[in-house]
């Protein structure tokens, strides 16, 4: 082997002699260079990937245009900033003690927030035990609850018929879903109040039959009424989505099979549906069981929930800290519920997809 000054090898012009061509020489060449081991500055080179690279560079190649993992840094961090940072406070707040006047927190650790949702102490300082803020919250868990089992019982049907209709038709019933999306949610409470007062539409047809009137406005009613229409579209638009690519082919099979009808709607359709009955569920409880508007609009202040009581703490009340109290453990049982469902969900997904 000949030698530069560069210290790189060449193959020898001998080799051609042995009867080899140079380019299979080149090869051994190459092949016996890096056979040898990498020392001195080589392995300096080659050093292991620092640990903020191995958390935001990908384990892959970056392919042309694509960006590595480092530029999605900022969109994470306003991400969490603007999603986790108001519950951290609000959960910090509750923590909190309350100022001797005026709103607001005192810096100063307490779990008094929470023991005014179990117990209350008269003017001699004596303890006992206090329902009152639990029947607040029952109220809330039994209207929520009404609200999204009423709206997946209207949803499914509604969705089923969305999907068996074509492609173009589908468009045009997804559009009609969301239009009420188009419109201010308080603009269409407001709306409610006026088809459902003494001199509304209802009321009106009712004293045609010779029924008459009846107090439906500023009830219970009228509230979980707002709540249904409100959360409605969001339970068909899940179960839309898991029945529109849904081959009805095997509802074909299972009646040839010999299934009856309900059957074949319990055990082919519903099952296929399920992972969309299950976000339906999700999406119409959680924002339920804290709603504000529906009760105060439709329910005149006569039904109060556990939204119009953080209000009345934040606003009028001034306690903070008892107002965070009660989002933290509204924030609990929504998390809980969707914990729950997310686990339903998943099983159904993977139900279906057997």
């Amino acid at each position: 082997m000949n030698e530069h000054k560069s210290g790189a090898t060449v193959p020898d012009v001998s080799a051609a002699d042995s009867g080899k061509s140079v380019t299979e020489a080149m090869t051994e060449t190459v092949t016996m260079d890096a056979a040898q081991p990498v020392t001195g500055t080589e392995t300096s080179a080659r050093k292991s990937p620092s640990r903020w690279s191995r958390w935001f560079s990908s384990t892959h190649p970056v392919k042309p245009g694509m960006l590595s993992r480092l530029y999605s840094l900022p969109s994470i961090l306003i991400g969490l900033l603007f999603t986790l940072g108001p519950i951290g406070v609000i959960i910090a707040f509750s923590f909190m003690s309350r100022p001797d006047m005026g709103g607001g927190v005192v810096f100063r650790f307490s779990t008094e927030a929470y023991e005014k949702l179990l117990f209350r102490h008269d003017f001699f300082g004596n303890r006992s035990f206090d329902t009152r803020y639990l029947a607040v919250f029952g109220t809330s868990l039994w209207q929520a609850l009404l609200t999204t089992v009423i709206c997946v019982a209207l949803a499914f049907p509604i969705a089923l018929w969305m999907s068996m209709k074509s492609a173009k038709v589908q468009q045009i019933l997804v559009l009609l879903v969301t239009i009420p999306f188009w419109t201010n949610l308080l603009v269409r409470t407001y709306a409610w109040m006026l088809i459902l007062n003494e001199n509304g539409p209802i009321n009106w047809a009712m004293r045609l039959l010779g029924i008459g009137s009846q107090q439906m406005l500023y009830t219970s009613f009228a509230s979980v009424i707002g709540l249904i229409y409100t959360f409605l579209p969001f339970a068909i638009l899940p179960m839309y989505s898991a029945l529109s690519g849904f081959d009805f082919r095997l509802v074909e099979a299972a009646y040839d099979l010999g299934a009856h009808k309900l059957t074949v709607m319990r055990r082919v359709i519903f099952r296929a549906a399920m992972p969309g009955v299950m976000s339906g569920v999700a999406l119409c409880f959680i924002p339920a069981f804290g709603s504000y508007v529906q009760p105060v609009l439709l329910g005149g202040g006569r039904v109060l929930m556990v939204g119009n009581l953080i209000a009345s703490q934040f606003a009028e009340a001034r306690n903070w800290p008892f107002g965070s109290a009660l989002s933290t453990v509204i924030l609990v049982v929504t998390l809980f519920g969707a914990l729950i469902a997310s686990v339903i969900g998943g099983r159904a997904s993977r139900k279906a997809g057997e």
